[in-house]
């Protein structure tokens, strides 16, 4: 957590504009790993519902 705590503060010292430039930084990276999570989830709910449906190949090296 010390490497937290000194984030903290650094940003503590920064000015409001690069505050929210920071913010608007960290929504948009944490909007990205949301939006994988969706896409990676449905690929793999639709990989599911292949197998049910007996859509797949055996790939034998």
């Amino acid at each position: 957590m010390q490497t937290l705590e000194r984030i903290e503060a650094e940003v503590k010292l920064l000015s409001p504009a690069e505050q929210e430039a920071l913010r608007d930084w960290l929504e948009q990276l944490l909007e990205d790993r949301l939006e994988l999570k969706k896409e990676f989830k449905a690929e793999i709910e639709a990989g599911l519902q292949d197998i049910a449906a007996g859509r797949y190949r055996i790939h034998q090296p």
